[in-house]
Order: C-alpha cells, then sequence, then structure tokens
C-alpha cells in the first residue's frame, strides 16, 4: 500500500484492516461472523482503492474478498444450524454444530459415570462438569446452587464430596458454599478433570463458557421455573435440545430411526423409562416440547416447541 495514498481515510482503512486480519489470526477460536464482515470490510476498501488507482487488480481482489464473505456466511449459517436462501427465517442459534457434538459428550459422561444414580446428583454434576471442564476447577455461588436444586443443595452437594467426585476447598463446608456470593465465589475442584489425568473431553475457553451458558439457559428458562419442574425434569430438557436437528425434530434419524432410545434418555435423567412419559407431559406444558410428543414404541418422538429452537444442538 503507497505511503502517500489518497484520500487519507482509505490509507486509514487499509492499515486498520491489515490489523484486523492479524488480531482475528491471534483469535484462540474462530468466529466465522466476524471473519465475514472483515472481508465485507476488505471487498468496499479495494473497490475503493481500485477506483481511486484505475487498477483492475485491486478490482479484481475486491471481487475475491466479496465471494469470501458470502462463502464465510453460508459455511457459518451451515455450522449454526440456520436456514438461508429462502428456505425460512433463521433462528439465533447459541450453539454451532461442533459445539452441540462436545454437548453430546458431556451428557453422555454425566450419563455413563455419575457417582450418585438421583436426578439431583445428575443435575449437579452436569452443572459442575460444565464449569471445571477445562482446568479440573470451577467457581460456584450460593445463587447457582440453590437456583439447580433448591432445597436439596447442601444435601447433594455434600454427598458429592463425600463420593469422592467433588472437592471443596479445605475449611469450607457445603454449607458454606451454599452462603457464598458472587464477588466471592467457591472453587470447586473435579479430580477426574483436573490435566494430569486422563480426561473425557478436551474444548477451548470459549466453547467451555457457551456450553456452560447453553445449560444454563436451559435449567433455568423461566417457563420450567414457572411450572416449578424438577431435576428431572430439567434434565430431559437438557437432553432433547442437545439431541434434536435444526428444525427441532428429536434424534438423528437413518438407521436407528427418529426419537431417541428410551432407556437411555431415563438413564440420563435419573428416570425409570415408564416414569419418563410423565416428564415429557410437563414438558409440553411448560411449552419446551410440541404436543405431538409421546413415548410409544421405546422411544421418545417429537420436536422442540418453536421457543427452544435456539438452543438445538443442531444434530
Amino acid at each position: 500500500m503507497p505511503d502517500d495514498l489518497r484520500p487519507e481515510e482509505l490509507r486509514v482503512e487499509l492499515t486498520e484492516l491489515g490489523d484486523a486480519f492479524r488480531a482475528y489470526q491471534r483469535r484462540p477460536e474462530p468466529d466465522l461472523a466476524v471473519l465475514a464482515d472483515l472481508h465485507d470490510r476488505k471487498a468496499r476498501a479495494f473497490a475503493v482503492w481500485a477506483e481511486v488507482t484505475g487498477d483492475p487488480s485491486l478490482r479484481e481482489e475486491a471481487d475475491r474478498a466479496a465471494t469470501a464473505a458470502r462463502t464465510t456466511r453460508e459455511m457459518d449459517a451451515n455450522r449454526r444450524g440456520l436456514l438461508v436462501d429462502g428456505e425460512g427465517p433463521a433462528v439465533q442459534r447459541l450453539l454451532t454444530r461442533g459445539q452441540g457434538v462436545h454437548a453430546r459428550n458431556v451428557l453422555e459422561h454425566v450419563r455413563a459415570d455419575s457417582p450418585l444414580p438421583g436426578a439431583e446428583a445428575r443435575l449437579a454434576v452436569l452443572m459442575l462438569t460444565l464449569r471445571a471442564a477445562r482446568a479440573g476447577t470451577g467457581n460456584v455461588t450460593g445463587q447457582d446452587l440453590s437456583g439447580w436444586l433448591a432445597s436439596d443443595a447442601e444435601r447433594v452437594l455434600r454427598e458429592l464430596a463425600d463420593a469422592g467426585w467433588l472437592v471443596l476447598p479445605e475449611d469450607v463446608t457445603a454449607d458454606d458454599a451454599l452462603m457464598s456470593r458472587p464477588e466471592e465465589p467457591t472453587q470447586i475442584t473435579v479430580p477426574t478433570l483436573i490435566p494430569t489425568q486422563p480426561r473425557p473431553f478436551f474444548f477451548g475457553k470459549v466453547t467451555r463458557a457457551r456450553l456452560s451458558g447453553w445449560a444454563q439457559k436451559v435449567v433455568g428458562d423461566r417457563k420450567l421455573r414457572k411450572k416449578k419442574a424438577g431435576p428431572a425434569t430439567r434434565l430431559l430438557a437438557v437432553y432433547t435440545a442437545a439431541h434434536s436437528r435444526p428444525d427441532g425434530r428429536l434424534g438423528g434419524g437413518g438407521e436407528e430411526g427418529d426419537g431417541l432410545a428410551l432407556d437411555v434418555v431415563a438413564s440420563f435423567c435419573g428416570l425409570r423409562p415408564e416414569d419418563v412419559a410423565e416428564h415429557v407431559g410437563l414438558l409440553v406444558a411448560a411449552g419446551w416440547l410440541a404436543e405431538e410428543a409421546d413415548t410409544a414404541g421405546e422411544r421418545l418422538r417429537g420436536r422442540l416447541a418453536e421457543r427452544a429452537l435456539p438452543l438445538s444442538g443442531l444434530l
């Protein structure tokens, strides 16, 4: 780029654009929406530069940048499960497809390895696993714990500590953790997730925060709280969200057919298979699942209601 390029605003924009691309390359995880915006800026800047100088190669570079912007947006839409090219209104997803895979891996880990069988413990294990997934440690407040488990929080936290799954700081009891405030949270340790141990999953800081936020949005859903949904019902909400397609239908289809295996769903939620139907009914009443949901033939079939689509795991 010439040092004496005029107008001055164009020279400044091209300089800042180069800095922005270099900063993007240093990001710990890609963000295709940000990258598409950078390509758009490049296309506009090079189009102006071509007009100022009359250089056809700059015009070609502007066209390539515009194409790159479109392609990057299409890739982003595919990762997020957005509908494009007139296929219907876009749904802004909280998770990408890749993050949905990570979410299902965490859920399977909780289903298979929860140290205690009850729904209350499984819900705590899920939420605390997501807090400690990267370093084996994470912060939790009394508000978090009581929001997840209400009056059972102290008992469940103590039982997880007694089982050795969870380690509280020295001289901190489960009751102390329930009193901790956001400005001074309790740091919990999950030994099986410490990096020096064989670990069940690996993902970056951004993905960990996104998964934790996704689970919190499901568990803390306003309509579920209004219906006083218990831990098993909220676990079922998490499981159905994680195992839904972009259009909300449950299960991946293919050789296994539509829906989800009822015994696996029940195992994750800490329920007997014959008890899942009751909690499906609660999710329908809360507007989480559409009304056609059923548990016939040892499978849970149905789809997320429209309001839950942003939380789909994008099978």
